[in-house]
């Protein structure tokens, strides 16, 4: 993820470990960066599955998904999923 890259609130079955940069999280229905939670290299975190949560990058930062898929990501918005077709 590119520093200043953000994830609207979406929820998914999975954990994400930090391999490096800075990623931020917190529970909810809407993006809100003054709630965020920060976690750095070697930070985990595991949500309950369908569980409403944002997501943003404050540093370039790679994250691992584990997943045994296929990878389902559920918007709260609809219109912030960025692979629907215009």
């Amino acid at each position: 993820m590119p520093s200043g890259d953000k994830i609207p609130a979406h929820q998914h079955p999975t954990a994400v470990t930090v391999i490096s940069g800075e990623f931020n999280f917190e529970t909810g229905d809407k993006l809100d960066e003054a709630k965020a939670q920060r976690l750095g290299p070697g930070g985990f975190v595991d949500l309950p599955a369908n569980m409403n949560h944002f997501a943003f990058a404050t540093a370039e930062t790679v994250v691992q998904i584990n997943v045994d898929g296929p990878l389902a990501i559920k918007y709260v918005n609809p219109a912030d999923n960025p692979s629907r077709t215009q």
